[in-house]
């Protein structure tokens, strides 16, 4: 399957690289299971919200009709399918993180919508489908749960369907996050990579993650930044806003694990969210403001690299970065829209003849020292190409100070 966003995406600053602190003990502390669940026992875990599936994520749905509709041609035929990997909520026993096999409750769940096996209140939040493209059993075209429910001369193929077995692993008595995090990177390998940023969404719920979410699926801004026309289902466009939210109020915290600065950004603003949400909101707008600004200034351009005479076009995390933590600022960003030109050479002046800014937004990119220079750089630039004044932030024992 295509990933579009990988096309254009710069993936050289992506917490996916960041060096694991899971010990060979942590890793004998945790407890893994292999059972079989069927299909039927899935979706009561999943109507009574055992497993953790958001009606949100159909948002981000990676797969199609016609492969989710291969996927329960398989169940129904009992072909074997992949497993899927769970979590227990080290906080409520009985509750589970979904690691692997997203796609596939999804596919199972939205194939249920609207049957006795999917809620029990007469309401459901998952959009339904009925099947198409099949391969085998092009007999069952548009056939739903509900509908071999309903339909007798269906009864086999619904009791196989309830009955088939899909292996299943779960992760119990995990130590730290960190393990869990290495276990799900090594689940998502394949050609469909999964982000980090949806386990965080799994592990960090709260009145801020959810902003995350609706906020960036919104975002038509964002989108046009990372070239894509519709929400990331690596929730990579997620990610992108919870940095931006990062270095904006809590810079000076920022040591160069990005994973442990991200987690902290969520914690603390899930924490002060039913009383400091309005500078939240005010700042996302920014941020929409500051995106929309800088593609006044570069045009197609926004976002990319300059190097050996042109634009790399590929979207680049430092240097969104950059762009949005002095845009955001409306005086500047109107100044620099005033003097595109010149700010969009002094861009191009900084990637031609400063090395060490060079290297701050392409090879070494997340250490303090690295976050100051491209920062501090770049405002310095902006200041002499606009004639406007810009605070730029100080490096004071391995800290960035805004």
């Amino acid at each position: 399957m295509r990933d579009e966003i990988n096309d254009v995406f710069d993936d050289e600053d992506d917490e996916e690289n960041e060096p694991s602190s899971v010990s060979s003990a942590d890793v004998h502390r945790a407890v893994v299971t292999d059972t079989d669940w069927t299909t039927e026992t899935i979706l009561s875990q999943l109507r009574r919200g055992n497993i953790q599936l958001n009606p949100r994520f159909q948002r981000r749905d990676a797969w199609d009709r016609g492969r989710k509709s291969k996927f329960i041609e398989s169940l129904i035929l009992g072909l074997p399918v992949p497993q899927i990997v769970l979590a227990e909520d080290i906080k409520r026993r009985g509750k589970f993180i979904v690691l692997d096999g997203k796609q596939r409750l999804l596919a199972i769940r939205q194939f249920a919508a609207g049957s006795s096996f999917a809620v029990t209140d007469g309401e459901d939040d998952f959009n339904g489908f009925g099947l198409s493209k099949l391969d085998v059993r092009v007999d069952l075209h548009r056939q739903t749960l509900k509908k071999l429910e309903d339909q007798a001369e269906h009864l086999d193929d619904l009791n196989a369907f309830l009955n088939e077995t899909i292996r299943t692993v779960v992760v119990r008595r995990w130590p730290n996050e960190e393990f869990l995090n290495m276990v799900f990177l090594r689940l998502n390998t394949g050609s469909v990579k999964l982000s980090p940023q949806e386990l965080r969404q799994a592990l960090h719920p709260g009145g801020f993650t959810d902003f995350l979410d609706d906020y960036a699926s919104a975002s038509i801004p964002l989108q046009h930044a990372l070239r894509i026309a519709k929400p990331d289902f690596r929730m990579r466009d997620v990610e992108i806003l919870l940095r931006y939210f990062g270095l904006r109020f809590r810079l000076a915290d920022y040591t160069g694990n990005l994973k442990a600065f991200l987690d902290g950004t969520v914690n603390q603003f899930n924490d002060e969210w039913t009383r400091g949400d309005s500078r939240i909101k005010e700042a996302a707008e920014d941020f929409n403001s500051a995106i929309l600004a800088t593609f006044e200034i570069f045009g197609t351009s926004a976002f990319y690299r300059w190097s050996e005479g042109g634009y790399e076009g590929r979207f680049n995390r430092a240097v969104f970065d950059v762009m949005v933590y002095y845009f955001s600022n409306r005086s500047i960003a109107g100044a620099a829209v005033e003097n595109k030109s010149d700010v969009e050479a002094a861009f191009r002046w900084l990637c031609e003849n400063d090395p060490l800014f060079v290297e701050s937004i392409q090879t070494t990119t997340k250490t303090p020292l690295a976050t100051h220079r491209r920062l501090e750089r770049w405002g310095k630039a902006l200041a002499s190409a606009t004639e406007h004044p810009v605070r730029t932030p100080r490096l004071d024992n391995n800290r960035v100070l805004p």
